[in-house]
């Protein structure tokens, strides 16, 4: 068994030109961790997620690299972040998006396929390498699905 017999072949997908509201839609409507985005041709430019979402909401102070190690005297509300994320929605994804992701090919091993899930602790998507085109995604419900209806 491989990757390509474990994934989801028609994920829902992303364009790099999608808006931080697009995507804020999906991701909540569907509780997704992170989804993928791809070219106009279907290649893979790499995911946008929960993570981007907190690193627009939250003070550059706290993101920054050498940034602040306590932030217990910033007060924020929920309405601040809320209208700093409303600032940011008709942005483009590609602002936030994350590029260098781990991904597997389609005749990856089973056991592979599952270590690269279990280090990422998210969906992982499943490229082409001959042509870098998103084939599908590989979730833990995925994974799991096809464990519980296995038989031994």
């Amino acid at each position: 068994m491989t990757a390509i017999s474990l994934m989801d072949p028609s994920p829902t997908v992303l364009k790099p030109t999608d808006t931080i509201s697009t995507a804020i839609q999906e991701i909540m409507q569907h509780r997704y961790r992170q989804v993928p985005v791809v070219a106009e041709d279907g290649s893979f430019l790499g995911v946008f997620g929960v993570n981007c979402l907190l690193k627009l909401v939250l003070p550059k102070a706290a993101i920054m690299e050498k940034g602040l190690t306590s932030l217990s005297f910033v007060y924020e509300t929920l309405g601040d972040l809320h209208q700093r994320l409303k600032g940011m929605e008709h942005e483009p994804i590609s602002i936030c998006m994350k590029q260098d992701v781990e991904i597997v090919a389609p005749d990856t091993s089973l056991v592979e396929t599952l270590l690269v899930l279990y280090r990422n602790r998210t969906s992982i998507p499943v490229v082409d390498p001959e042509n870098n085109k998103l084939l599908g995604m590989i979730s833990y419900w995925d994974v799991g699905e096809k464990i519980l209806s296995a038989e031994g």
